[in-house]
């Protein structure tokens, strides 16, 4: 199978799964439904990421340095410890403040937290913040520690702990991410949906993990960033929508309804994508749009003063740029 065949059945599946999950709910379980879904989307938008940057660190490790992954695999090793530690403690957390606060304040707070982190997600995706930082920085540091291990194919203890150190931040930064992002949904729906859309996510992610690190595959890493871009924004509205109406609930925003709306508005709106024909649900849900939609503009790639073409993309995996991928 081909690169190209492999990533397009990856994608397909993806797709076929999405619909076939929006066209089998039902509106009395359409809600956990949809949460399931949404957080299947973050988690494996947020793993395709972990797996670029361990690919970016990784690259050239063959040969005599193919021992050199090894401290890698345990920093993420210890990375995904970490985060279902950071989950214990997130729930106590949480916990706590529902001991002392009425529960709408509770999933008005937790839920404006997931609302910020689904924003910083989009927003470093469109200004590719994330390729020419994070990937980068990544790649000079391993390149700086395997310049002092040089040759020999033996890692001193400080090159070890380095290498394993940037294994463990290409992981945890992403888990950190997904825990906070899914307190407002265990609040809300629960233990069941989280553990479904987390494991669906787990699922696509570890797919992409064995395509790309055991068959060696180079598969379309810039088609996939677009498509789960694309979902992240349905997911972001919906969860502006839900935000805004658990705020009207708690007392935080007013609510003023829009009648003539309210009789075309159909309840699975509200039920699936948190549509509700207020002017408060819908000014946050087009301010979010909006916000994306500017971030994308302003990040579109821009022709240099003296018309030599684009701007040079910043490498992802190894030396050749996301968006090179070969058939």
């Amino acid at each position: 199978m081909s690169t190209r065949t492999a990533t397009w059945v990856l994608v397909s599946a993806i797709a076929l799964i999405v619909t076939a999950v929006l066209l089998t709910m039902r509106p009395h379980v359409g809600a956990d439904g949809m949460a399931g879904l949404n957080i299947a989307v973050l988690v494996f938008r947020e793993g395709l990421e972990s797996i670029l940057v361990l690919a970016a660190i990784t690259a050239n490790m063959a040969g005599a340095r193919q021992a050199y992954q090894r401290p890698v695999l345990v920093g993420a090793g210890i990375a995904g410890v970490a985060t279902l530690v950071t989950w214990r403690v997130a729930i106590a957390v949480v916990g706590d403040l529902a001991d002392n606060l009425p529960a709408l304040q509770v999933q008005a707070i937790t839920g404006l937290l997931a609302v910020v982190v689904l924003l910083l997600v989009m927003n470093w995706f469109f200004h590719k913040i994330y390729w020419t930082g994070w990937i980068s920085l990544h790649s000079r540091k391993k390149e700086a520690l395997l310049r002092v291990a040089g040759d020999s194919g033996a890692l001193g203890v400080r090159a070890w702990w380095g290498l394993a150190l940037l294994g463990f931040t290409s992981l945890y930064r992403e888990g950190f991410e997904v825990v906070l992002f899914l307190q407002s949904y265990r609040l809300r729906w629960g233990n069941g949906p989280v553990a479904y859309g987390v494991a669906v996510g787990l699922l696509f992610t570890a797919a992409v993990a064995v395509l790309t690190f055991v068959a060696h595959r180079r598969l379309a890493y810039r088609k996939m960033l677009v498509l789960t871009g694309v979902l992240l924004g349905v997911v972001l509205l919906v969860m502006v929508g839900e935000q805004a109406q658990e705020m009207q609930l708690a007392g935080w925003l007013p609510r003023t309804e829009i009648g003539w709306l309210a009789g075309l508005t159909p309840a699975w709106l509200g039920v699936w994508f948190s549509i509700f024909p207020t002017v408060e649900t819908l000014t946050v849900q087009a301010v979010a749009a909006l916000l994306v939609l500017g971030s994308y503009a302003i990040a579109r790639p821009r022709t240099s003063g003296r018309g030599t073409g684009p701007v040079r993309r910043a490498p992802a995996l190894g030396q050749e740029p996301i968006g090179q991928e070969k058939a």
